[in-house]
């Protein structure tokens, strides 16, 4: 992992490594794993479940964070080590299944780590970016409402569960609007989200239904513009 990744992971959150080794996890894991694991652990929330209301329910983020979130954190562990037992076995039979596991849950815990930043309690957030990344979103899309209708359309249009992602490309100093699907599927290489909205139906369905537009238009009341001016500046180091 080179600086300015690890950079970028540490602002927004996402799977940064805690040192802890196998002698961390469970007894067994221990002694049936080779070479070290880390063990994710799930954040607090940086506010209170009910602080993006009206916009996003106290219910729909408790859920959100304590179950759906945990569970990621929960599943990447256990592919790791179970990668780690397959080492120490030399028996990797099921190791495309771990794989994409760790591919699975790891992304669900590195976007959902950065969407809980990239959001700001009611009146903190929403409104337009200023500075550097303004500028870099009126170069790149001509404008912020063009910016903003392109998100809105990638975001609406994910199929089944996935995300609408702003991107920040190094190799050609670029902002790219991305959709992934799941948490892993249609990901570039080279190529870094600093902005993300989860459109799986858990993040809004107890409050909108099937509404995901309206979910889409409602949650720009409570971006983080500031977190994301940060994600973009600790890329660009």
């Amino acid at each position: 992992m080179n600086t300015t990744r690890r950079d970028f992971l540490q602002v927004a959150g996402g799977i940064a490594a805690t040192g802890a080794i196998m002698g961390a996890l469970s007894p067994e894991a221990h002694a049936q794993a080779d070479g070290t694991v880390t063990e994710h652990v799930l954040a607090p929330l940086p506010y209170a479940y009910d602080a993006l209301e009206p916009y996003i329910d106290a219910k729909t983020m408790e859920l959100h964070h304590g179950k759906h979130h945990a569970a990621y954190v929960s599943g990447l562990n256990a592919a790791e080590a179970a990668l780690a037992k397959a080492r120490a076995d030399n028996d990797f039979t099921l190791v495309q299944h771990w794989s994409k596991r760790a591919a699975f849950n790891g992304g669900g815990h590195f976007l959902h780590s950065m969407f809980w930043k990239v959001m700001a309690p009611t009146g903190a957030g929403g409104g337009e970016p200023e500075g550097a990344l303004r500028d870099a979103i009126n170069r790149d899309f001509g404008g912020f409402e063009p910016f903003k209708q392109q998100f809105n359309a990638a975001a609406a249009q994910v199929e089944g569960g996935g995300w609408g992602l702003l991107h920040y490309r190094p190799e050609d100093d670029r902002l790219i609007i991305l959709q992934a699907e799941n948490q892993h599927k249609l990901s570039p290489w080279g190529a870094w989200p600093i902005l993300g909205l989860d459109v799986w139906e858990h993040a809004y369905y107890l409050k909108y239904q099937n509404r995901r537009t309206d979910y889409i238009d409602a949650w720009w009341n409570v971006v983080n513009w500031k977190q994301v001016a940060d994600n973009l500046a600790a890329l660009k180091k």
